[in-house]
Formats: C-alpha cells, sequence, structure tokens
C-alpha cells in the first residue's frame, strides 16, 4: 500500500509538487497521469526516496520513506524511464549483482529463475546486455525491480520505445503483477492506462485534479448521460415515441444517413439508462435502432479537460 499524505516539494519559489494526497491500495493498479511538468516524476522521485518532499509524507506500506528509508526502499521496486542496466555484463551477471545490492534473502537460483521465466528472458539469461534489444532490455530492467519479490513496484514509461507486440506483452504481465503486488505505472500512452489500470490520478500544476476510476471520470465529466442513435423509421413517429419517454428530457436531430434513417441525439435525466427502455419502444413501435453510441467521455477526452484547468470531485482543486 502507498499513501501520500500533503505532499509537497518546493525548489525556491517553484511549487514542483503542492499539497497533493492519494492513496494506491493493496493488489490495485494505479495510473499516475500528467502533462510534462506537472509534477508527476518529482512526485514519483519522491517516493522511491531519490529525492525528499518539503513537507508532508510518504508511506510505503506503513514506513514513512524519509524517516526509515532503508525499510521503506526494501518494500519497492522500482523501473525508472531509463531501465538502470550494466550494458558490458550478462543478464546473469546484473540480477546476481542487483539480488546483492538488494541484500535479498530468499533462495537465489530459484528466485531468479522464478522472475525470468515471469518476464520471459530465460532464454537470453546468458546473454551480454548490449546485445539484447531494447524490448528485451526493458524486460531485463523490470526484472531487477522484482528482485526481493518487493510489495510495491513504481513503473515509469514502462513501455516506451516498444513495438506493438512487446506493449501487450509488457501490459499483460503487469496486470499479472497487480495481483500480487501495489503497482503505480506512470504513462503518457493514455490507451495503455486504460487497458490495465483499476484507478487514475491526474497531476497538473502540481496539484491532483483527478482522483477516481476511469468510468466514474467519465460519469462527473459528462454532466448529463447523452446517447447518440442512428433510427430507421418515420421521422415524426420517432420523435413521437422520444417525447412520450418518461427519462428522455431533450431530443435533437442529427444527420440523415438514407430514406427514414435519422441520426437522433438524446439526452437523458442525470444518471439514468435509457438504452434498454429505448430498444424495447423502438422495437414495439416497428423502428429498428442501426447504432447507438454513448457520448460519455474518453479517457483522452477526461485527460485533456484535466489538464487544460478543470478539477472534480475526488480531485484536490
Amino acid at each position: 500500500m502507498i499513501e501520500v499524505q500533503h505532499l509537497s516539494k518546493h525548489y525556491g519559489d517553484k511549487k514542483a509538487v503542492d499539497d497533493i494526497s492519494f492513496t494506491a491500495e493493496d493488489g490495485e493498479i494505479l495510473g499516475f497521469l500528467g502533462p510534462n511538468g506537472a509534477g508527476k516524476s518529482t512526485t514519483m522521485n519522491i517516493l522511491t526516496g531519490y529525492i525528499s518532499s518539503t513537507s508532508g509524507k510518504a508511506l510505503i506500506d506503513g514506513t514513512d520513506i524519509l524517516e526509515d528509508p532503508i525499510k521503506a526502499k526494501s518494500k519497492i521496486g522500482y523501473l525508472p524511464e531509463l531501465p538502470p542496466l550494466y550494458m558490458d555484463m550478462t543478464v546473469k551477471e546484473y540480477l546476481n549483482f542487483i539480488y546483492d545490492l538488494k541484500k535479498c534473502k530468499l533462495p537465489r537460483t530459484t528466485h531468479l529463475k522464478d522472475i525470468c521465466s515471469l518476464v520471459k528472458i530465460d532464454h537470453v539469461y546468458k546473454r551480454l546486455i548490449k546485445n539484447l534489444s531494447k524490448g528485451y532490455r526493458q524486460r531485463v530492467g523490470l526484472a531487477q525491480a522484482l528482485v526481493g519479490n518487493p510489495n510495491v513496484l513504481i513503473l515509469d514509461e514502462p513501455t516506451v520505445g516498444l513495438d506493438p507486440k512487446q506493449i501487450i506483452e509488457i501490459r499483460t504481465l503487469i496486470k499479472k503483477l497487480g495481483k500480487n503486488h501495489t503497482v503505480i505505472l506512470s504513462s503518457h500512452i493514455l490507451s495503455e492506462v486504460q487497458a490495465v489500470c483499476d484507478k487514475i490520478v491526474v497531476i497538473n500544476e502540481g496539484r491532483i485534479v483527478a482522483d477516481d476510476t476511469e468510468d466514474n471520470l467519465s460519469r462527473k465529466l459528462s454532466a448529463d448521460h447523452r446517447l447518440t442513435v442512428r433510427i430507421e423509421g418515420d421521422q415524426k413517429k420517432v420523435l413521437k415515441m422520444l417525447e412520450k419517454a418518461d427519462r428522455i428530457v431533450k431530443t435533437d436531430i442529427g444527420a440523415k444517413h438514407g430514406e427514414d434513417i435519422w441520426e437522433y441525439r438524446i439526452e437523458a435525466r442525470e444518471g439514468s439508462d435509457i438504452r434498454k427502455e429505448l430498444f424495447i419502444a423502438c422495437a414495439e413501435n416497428g423502428f429498428y435502432i442501426l447504432e447507438m453510441k454513448s457520448s460519455e467521455l474518453t479517457l483522452e477526452d477526461i485527460f485533456l479537460r484535466l489538464t487544460m484547468g478543470g478539477s472534480i470531485d475526488g480531485g484536490e482543486a
């Protein structure tokens, strides 16, 4: 578990991080998002003990990273954006070096073998790191983070520079790791966060502007529930049917897509899900629904809205 309590970091008059608080629970994958210069890297550097905070606390499984850094760091596996690899070592030499550096107490041979199997680097175990592709170097970087079986994993841009196949493999691995670890994942690839993370924290200009699940953020930022529906049927009769629906508050006619095929933008009461009701009504009246889309925001929409001056409930304004 990771707890950040009123954390701040100042560089002179510049507030890189300004009184932020959030929590990552056990077995949770938290996506940490923010534009360049938002304070994301500073926060992650504080969490890993690389730099100190000006005020506030960062607790790793209840241990303050400043008060007892050795104990706190022993609980963390960290993969920075540029993995800290020694290119003239073999994978075997490097992981054994990390094992000694971390003073790991687990059975050496079995533990390193299990890690290599997990991240799929068994077949390059005796090769020089400098001769590996970027994808395999990234896997070796992830392997070093797993040495000692830490409770907490902090991953900074873990798939940067990888090809699509490698990205999918690393995402799958992170989801698997999230079942037994607390994971903080920082990424600029929003589809990656969307595919992997249970919860999202967005930081902007040093302050947290959102802390919630993607679905909840979408609902909060989409003021009302809206649908765009393409219906085949007489326009006047369709409109009459929609006017009779209790939970529909507004209907606008969009583009025409063929003979008696129109697009309707339907706004329901806040918090209402009228999809099933609409389907039944159209079926009873002999109309055909050819397409139905929710207008709730995508993660990209959420990110842009929040980092261009917005904040919502659940984050700190």
